[in-house]
Order: structure tokens, then sequence, then C-alpha cells
């Protein structure tokens, strides 16, 4: 590892703390790819906080020194779920050694969110629930690292997306006030 590499993952975990508090836990899936990541990828878990009753699980390492921009992704679950820990390595293995990923694009889970969900893509979005707060992490003055919401949606609402773009895709899930944490939530569309 890099010492460039430990430096960004103390600095990726002191922003997490800083939207999420000081309670986590550093978790790693032992199956499939997660070794091809290296041993400064894990995922974080923060319990719920009196101010939001959800658990919160991210990427820490997903990103490494060489990538032009740096992605770090988070996602929420009502139940303290290790599958959310699996879901996160197979999408940091994908964005490493598959196609870089970005804001607004999406990525197939491979399976539903949860047995019988309908929810089996993630959308990558900005953090609208922590914001600007969680958004950007200025490394230095040439890199900073972007912190986005992965967003499990449905097959029939990254069609939506492809033919009627995100914004009207977001304007969906604000009218309708989907539930993002309720895995078995029908489709908006």
């Amino acid at each position: 590892m890099m010492e460039h590499d430990i430096n960004n993952k103390r600095q990726i975990i002191s922003h997490y703390i800083s939207v999420w508090g000081r309670e986590y836990r550093c978790l790693t899936w032992d199956d499939g790819p997660f070794q091809e990541l290296g041993e400064d990828f894990s995922i974080l878990e923060f319990p719920p906080q009196k101010s939001r009753t959800m658990w919160t699980y991210a990427t820490c390492g997903m990103s490494n020194a060489t990538n032009k921009n740096p992605v770090e992704l988070h996602l929420f679950s009502a139940d303290r779920d290790e599958f959310m820990v699996e879901l996160l390595t197979v999408v940091a293995h994908f964005h490493k050694f598959g196609e870089k990923l970005d804001l607004w694009h999406t990525v197939n889970f491979g399976r539903p969110w949860k047995l019988n969900s309908f929810c089996s893509y993630g959308l990558i979005s900005l953090p609208y629930l922590d914001g600007p707060n969680l958004e950007l992490l200025k490394i230095d003055d040439k890199k900073t690292i972007y912190f986005y919401w992965l967003i499990p949606v449905t097959k029939d609402e990254v069609a939506f997306k492809k033919e009627f773009g995100v914004e009207n895709l977001e304007e969906l899930f604000e009218n309708e006030r989907f539930d993002y944490i309720n895995p078995y939530r029908k489709s908006v569309v």
C-alpha cells in the first residue's frame, strides 16, 4: 500500500466521521473480488443516530491516488445488513476493474437488493441528505474526492432515466416521495 493511499484513507474516515459521527465499524467482504481491491479498501458501517434512524454503509478506498476523479459511494439501509458490505464491494470492484463510475451513472447489482426486491440497480446521485458537507473532500491543491449516494433503483427507473434524463427521474422520486430505504418499494415509473 502506498503512503499516499494510507493518508487518503485516514482523510476519508475523518471526513465521514465529521458528517455521520465517531461511532463506526470497518468491515470487509472476504469472498469474491475483495482481495483484488487492495488492503486499503473497506466498507464503513455507521449506526443510526438521533437525527437519522437508518444505517449508513460507505466505501473507503474505492478510488486510489491514480484515479483522475476519485469517487466514494454510500447507501442507506433501514436495518443493519451485511449484504450492503458485499454490494458496495462488488460495485467498487466494477469501478476499479470495469468502467469508472461517476455522478448519474447506473450500475447493475447483478441481483436484487434484497430477496424479492424490484431494485437491482444503483443510481449514483448527489448526497442530497448530507449535502456539500459530505460531497467534496479536498486532499490537496490538485485532488478532490467526490462522495456520492448510491440509490437502489429498479430496471424500469433505469430505462426511464436513459430515455428522459436523470432530472425527470429525480422529479418523479420527489413527487412520489419514494422510500429510498425500502427494498420492496414499487417502481415510480
